[in-house]
């Protein structure tokens, strides 16, 4: 504000140059905290300068060449609404010094001008433009502080929407608690996400997701009784509510936001952007409900791929009867055994081939599936704060935008824990127990002995059986058993294979040892286990 923040600006006009220097050769300006900041000589000039310089005082005479004073000061009025005009006048324009005042004319000084009278009158100008400009500011500030405190209470409204477990908002309860313009009518919930194929930082996610609220709002307000969003991550979440007939338009509005924010994405670096509309209601007692389907929807993109408006809510699938995360489970716990980077990659590549195979698998149930098999493979390796670790790969997982991108983001955390695994082992005496494991791994339908074994390590036989009970707890034939008898199960539960043949691939010739063996390990015959479980 000018009279607050900076100099009050003075501008005189006078046709005669000595009045002009006389004025500002009266008052010293800078005690009132005043400038001169300019001199015009005629009407025209002086109407010019108005609007250029535009000044918070006025110092002219009541006539002068050009243009007549009661219109330069009606004129100037219409330019600057708040300028405060002191006008001059001799005795003989004193009729027209009156008419001025009807104008608006702040106050007059006959000719010849006295110091102390015109002195009193900037003084008192001075005070009214402080106290205006303070009243403005004041007005500012409560107009900032009542638009913040709105803003804030529709972000609560938002997070209440997502966060609590059941609520049936009522209209009038909208409008007392949250301060929103809605009516009866239609509503329905949507997200708007940003995904990234790089690296982002939040902070530029942040500036992504204003644009995006602020692109919503100005295209959705001609259209809308009330428009509320909110923002959580990297996705602008909320509802519009709307009159009859409206509903194909806004579908339009927001494949229009869509197609605008695609066009411009290149602007913002490696992002894309989705948008998904939850189901048309008409009870805002189901609020929750359409912004949940909207939730729901965006996750398609992970299957549909992104730049899409998605509107359909998926049914579920058979996805977890088809065992996806045991299987996961059971290939990754050998490849952390053993350290393998290669055989955790094929268990993340093998889980997703199951899923692509499951008829109508959803996008919602992708995330599920990998944020589940991620805090499985937490669960095998050492972690300082397991529930913290998930979380940031839950975080980092959310901006990716297709099922694809998310299993990559699961196999980075397995490389990462295997490779310090690896390291660690690398520096130890377990080096060759690793690799002897490796072998059984590898070999376990073959003939195989703790000489053979101890051999191909490097090791003697004796000191290789002694290492291995003490790094793994158990004796080398007892684990060799081991790994053969669980190899046996998965093949009588998932393969039809006959038991002989399954002898024989474990690593057996004789079928009544194979037997013997896995009724003492497991506590039934082999048949009777298929029978159990297969």
């Amino acid at each position: 504000m000018q009279g607050v923040m900076g100099m009050i600006k003075v501008m005189i006009a006078d046709d005669e140059e000595r009045i002009c220097q006389l004025i500002e050769a009266l008052i010293d300006w800078e005690s009132l905290h005043m400038e001169v900041a300019g001199i015009a000589h005629n009407g025209l000039e002086a109407c010019e300068m108005v609007k250029q310089i535009r000044p918070d005082i006025l110092i002219t005479d009541i006539r002068m060449p050009g243009c007549n004073g009661l219109n330069l000061i009606e004129s100037v009025k219409k330019s600057v609404e708040d300028l405060q005009i002191v006008i001059i006048s001799g005795y003989a324009q004193f009729a027209y010094a009156q008419t001025a005042i009807k104008f608006g004319v702040g106050d007059y000084l006959l000719k010849p001008i006295n110091k102390v009278e015109l002195a009193a009158t900037l003084q008192k100008f001075r005070e009214r433009i402080e106290e205006r400009n303070q009243r403005k500011e004041e007005q500012l500030w409560i107009q900032h502080k009542s638009e913040a405190d709105i803003r804030l209470f529709r972000v609560n409204l938002v997070n209440r929407l997502l966060e609590q477990k059941v609520w049936r908002p009522s209209v009038s309860m909208l409008q007392e608690e949250y301060y929103l313009h809605v009516q009866e009518g239609f509503f329905q919930g949507f997200v708007v996400k940003i995904d990234a194929a790089g690296e982002i930082s939040q902070a530029g996610i942040n500036i992504i997701l204003e644009k995006i609220q602020t692109l919503l709002e100005n295209s959705l307000k001609t259209r809308c009784t009330e428009i509320v969003i909110g923002t959580k991550a990297s996705c602008c979440i909320g509802f519009v509510n709307y009159g009859d007939g409206q509903t194909e338009e806004i579908r339009r509005i927001f494949r229009g936001c869509l197609n605008q924010l695609e066009s411009e994405k290149g602007i913002f670096g490696p992002v894309m952007f989705t948008a998904a509309l939850g189901n048309v209601i008409r009870d805002v007692g189901q609020l929750q409900e359409t912004v949940g389907q909207a939730m729901v929807i965006i996750e398609e993109r992970l299957l549909k791929g992104t730049g899409k408006l998605l509107e359909r809510m998926p049914a579920g699938s058979a996805v977890h009867e088809q065992n996806i995360l045991e299987k996961y489970l059971r290939e990754i716990v050998p490849a952390i055994e053993v350290r393998s980077m290669e055989e955790a990659a094929e268990a993340v590549t093998q889980m997703g081939q199951r899923m692509l195979e499951v008829k109508d698998l959803k996008g919602y149930e992708v995330r599920e599936l990998v944020y589940s098999a991620a805090g499985l493979f937490l669960s095998q390796v050492e972690v300082k704060n397991r529930a913290e670790e998930l979380k940031v790969f839950e975080e980092q997982s959310s901006l990716c935008g297709s099922m694809d991108q998310l299993l990559d983001q699961l196999a980075a955390l397995q490389n990462r824990y295997v490779e310090e695994m690896r390291s660690k082992r690398e520096a130890d005496t377990v080096r060759p127990i690793r690799m002897a494991k490796q072998y059984i791994q590898n070999h376990y339908s073959e003939p195989i002995t703790q000489e053979g074994v101890s051999s191909a390590v490097g090791l003697s036989a004796a000191y290789f059986s002694a290492l291995f009970k003490k790094v793994e707890g158990e004796g080398f034939a007892k684990y060799l058993i081991n790994v053969r008898m669980e190899q046996a199960k998965v093949l009588l539960r998932e393969t039809n294979t006959p038991v002989a043949k399954i002898c024989q691939q474990v690593g057996y010739n004789d079928l009544k040892h194979f037997t013997h063996t896995f009724e003492k390990v497991t506590g039934v015959k082999p048949s009777v286990y298929r029978k159990m479980y297969g």
